[in-house]
């Protein structure tokens, strides 16, 4: 294989690729997904990222097998980890680093190395200043989030001046931030449903994932679709936590109702969820939502800030899946791992968009929740 040097072009960014030996992570699979995909999944990926069956299918275990990889780099490279992120077609799994020293424990993974100028924690920490920026100023800009692949913190805003009010703001460099000027305005999709539907008086919302607390059934879904003390219908049940803003999930105490593994995917066809291990940027994910149906797309970064009407919810992923009014608190997947509820985004599945989603994991945390899984 060639080991010829490239750059990573980016702000902020002195991403050299190191020479690597080693096979890149998932460029020849060599095992199937330990759970393969179902049909529905497979077609969804198909259409969606214009790809063909046995694409998917190896896209798929090249993804499955770059979490892995990507989990036990984040231990063992501590404090100069930069993030990890796919290439375009999930073939090769890139992790950034701030030692050069660290380039071989890398190659040994299969994994390519890239020098950063910072690490993820001083990205993460640059971000979280943003995040603690007065309100009138967050809500000038549309979003915010860590790039990894440019190591680099965005700000996204529909006029440059409203960027950089909220970086003044925020008391950052400006040298620091990429300002992206684009019309995205996301919003939240409070009307929608995806995976099943339940119902909150007259607004509907949809199951994010089955958990469980104490051995009592209930949900995970978006904190925008009701408050503590909410009831809900269809199943029966009552919002017993919820954020929003400043994150955006909640969890419905449903007893009485049975607690199952599965995500409602398209032709009756179900999805069963095994864990909720966080996929890598880069890798695809798809959706479940009534108004749409099954739409899939990739993650595009991890920790992203965005700005609603309501306000700026944090730590959310930002992905390419389409989503439009009926699909808010829905399932996102990647695989069979559990990713998130569906909070907002903008666009819709006609012109495309990108979309929102509140990881589940803090949702599980935050509740002292179980996942249910088969």
């Amino acid at each position: 294989m060639s080991s010829q040097r490239s750059v990573i072009i980016g702000a902020a960014i002195a991403a050299l690729c190191l020479a690597a030996t080693a096979a890149p992570a998932a460029a020849d699979v060599i095992a199937a997904p330990a759970d393969p995909a179902p049909p529905a999944m497979i077609d969804a990926l198909e259409r969606d990222l214009g790809l063909t069956e046995q694409q998917v299918r190896v896209r798929l275990a090249n993804e499955e097998r770059a979490a892995k990889v990507e989990s036990k780099l984040t231990a063992t490279l501590g404090g100069s980890y930069a993030g990890a992120w796919l290439n375009h077609d999930a073939s090769r799994l890139l992790v950034a680093t701030t030692d050069a020293a660290a380039a071989p424990a890398i190659e040994a993974q299969g994994a390519q190395p890239v020098l950063a100028a910072r690490s993820l924690a001083q990205l993460d920490a640059l971000k979280a200043r943003l995040d603690q920026a007065p309100a009138p100023a967050q809500a000038r800009a549309s979003l915010w989030y860590v790039d990894v692949a440019t190591n680099s913190v965005v700000v996204s805003a529909q006029q440059q001046a409203d960027a950089e009010a909220l970086i003044s703001a925020a008391g950052v460099d400006k040298s620091q931030v990429r300002v992206v000027v684009s019309a995205e305005r996301p919003q939240t999709y409070i009307n929608i449903v995806g995976g099943a539907a339940y119902y909150i008086g007259s607004s509907r919302c949809s199951i994010g994932f089955s958990a469980t607390r104490g051995g009592t059934p209930g949900f995970v879904t978006a904190g925008h679709c009701g408050r503590t003390g909410a009831r809900t219908t269809q199943p029966t049940g009552t919002f017993v936590g919820s954020v929003f803003p400043g994150s955006d999930y909640a969890y419905v105490s449903a007893p009485g109702n049975t607690s199952t593994p599965y995500v409602r995917g398209s032709g009756g066809q179900n999805v069963t969820v095994r864990g909720s291990t966080q996929a890598s940027v880069g890798a695809s994910i798809c959706r479940s939502g009534s108004t749409t149906g099954w739409r899939c797309g990739t993650i595009q970064q991890h920790n992203t800030s965005v700005t609603y009407s309501q306000g700026t919810v944090r730590g959310v992923t930002r992905t390419s899946a389409c989503a439009q009014p009926g699909d808010s608190g829905g399932s996102f997947i990647s695989g069979n791992q559990a990713q998130g509820v569906t909070s907002g985004g903008s666009g819709n599945c006609s012109s495309g968009g990108t979309t929102f989603h509140q990881p589940v994991n803090p949702i599980l945390s935050a509740y002292g929740l179980t996942l249910t899984t088969g």
